[in-house]
């Protein structure tokens, strides 16, 4: 086994024997064996109550590590050392690498934190959204502005809906000779679909709070303000647990939406699609996408009722399991199929899919297709 070989193993098995590493290696695996290590181990890691100790321990991983990996050992440092409680000191919340993660823990804590520390935490959580409005906006905005209509022709388009080969039969009388090309004195192209208040689509996002759906909750907030500012739909936000807050105010200012969630509690579907009825004027024109894991703590049978009557009465209704990055969210497999088998698309969707989906909701196209294509599997119809 070569040397190169062994440094490998001693760095992923943490064995106790350190001789032929060097100093940044010793880092490392000391940095390692503060979190994964066994309980106990005489000599090694453990991370102790030490802000201090935490705050050098974060940044040997930021040094060693990519953006990604930090966050993923950061989160497995919250769960196995309950860090949490160093969170209400602002000095170690600025030493924390932001991510939605972390996001949806200041947002749980909120109610425990000084004043000070929630200070920080606003800063935090605005750098977090700043960066995810960046990464997602742009992509949301074009998916769902106004649609192209090719059906219909003008003659004052935008540069972006020009009609270039019909453009340029038109002006072919105009050109230049010695310029060898066509001068457009006229401008062909397509019509945008414009819509009145009362033809507006509605999309109505209505978000399990409950723990496990936290970073749902994150992206949902932010989708939601993103779409809230296009004058084409009309957007609402409602989170629930056992309780329903309506944010839908709030959407000028995501933070805001994000400081007004309440992360826990239990789960009581059918109050949430109860309160969403009465915010429903127009079923044939809106979209209600709930996101939940589908673990009803109230009535359930009454919640399936209620999404059936939902779908009869024309609502295009959606159901995120998930709405995040992470891997294949748990569920209840009977309350999914029972709703797949009304016809509605159940499925987990990532960040940078929700647009198209969205898109391909509010262009009146098939869910099923567009998931298929997009490698994402639905969940089959089964009896209740």
């Amino acid at each position: 086994m070569t040397s190169e070989q062994i440094r490998r193993w001693k760095l992923a098995l943490g064995d106790d024997d350190m001789e032929g590493l060097g100093e940044r290696d010793r880092r490392l695996s000391q940095a390692l064996s503060a979190l994964y290590d066994g309980e106990g181990k005489k000599g090694r890691g453990g991370l102790g109550a030490s802000s201090p100790k935490v705050s050098r321990w974060l940044g040997d991983i930021r040094e060693f590590f990519p953006t990604p990996v930090v966050q993923v050992i950061q989160k497995d440092a919250f769960e196995r050392l309950n860090l949490k409680a160093l969170m209400m000191e602002p000095e170690f919340l600025e030493t924390l690498e932001p991510d939605v993660h972390l996001v949806a823990d200041l947002i749980s804590l909120r109610g425990a934190m000084p004043e000070k520390t929630m200070e920080t935490a606003r800063t935090v959580v605005d750098k977090v959204v700043a960066d995810l409005m960046k990464r997602l906006q742009s992509k949301t905005v074009e998916k769902l502005t106004g649609a192209v209509n090719r059906s219909k022709r003008t003659h004052r388009p935008r540069h972006a809906d020009i009609d270039w080969p019909r453009t340029i039969r038109a002006n072919l009388r105009h050109y230049q000779k010695d310029y060898n090309t066509v001068v457009p004195e006229t401008l062909v192209g397509f019509a945008r679909k414009t819509r009145t208040r009362a033809d507006l689509d509605h999309v109505l996002l209505c978000v399990d709070q409950s723990g496990s759906m936290a970073p749902s909750v994150v992206y949902a907030s932010i989708f939601a303000a993103v779409m809230a500012s296009l004058p084409v739909l009309s957007t609402k936000l409602v989170c629930f647990d056992t309780s329903i807050v309506d944010l839908t105010e709030d959407l000028a200012d995501p933070v805001q939406v994000l400081f007004g969630v309440q992360l826990g509690g239990g789960t009581d579907i059918n109050a949430a699609l109860a309160y969403c009825e009465t915010k429903i004027d127009r079923p044939a024109k809106t979209h209600l996408v709930l996101i939940t894991d589908l673990y009803e703590g109230g009535d359930a049978d009454a919640m399936l009722g209620r999404v059936a009557a939902l779908k009869q009465s024309g609502v295009n209704v959606i159901v995120l399991l998930a709405l995040s990055d992470d891997g294949r969210p748990s569920y209840d497999s009977r309350h999914a199929g029972a709703i797949a088998a009304m016809d509605c698309p159940v499925f987990a969707c990532t960040p940078d899919q929700f647009p198209d989906l969205m898109a391909t909701a509010l262009t009146k196209q098939d869910i099923g297709q567009w998931a298929s294509a997009n490698g994402i599997e639905l969940i089959r119809g089964s009896e209740p």
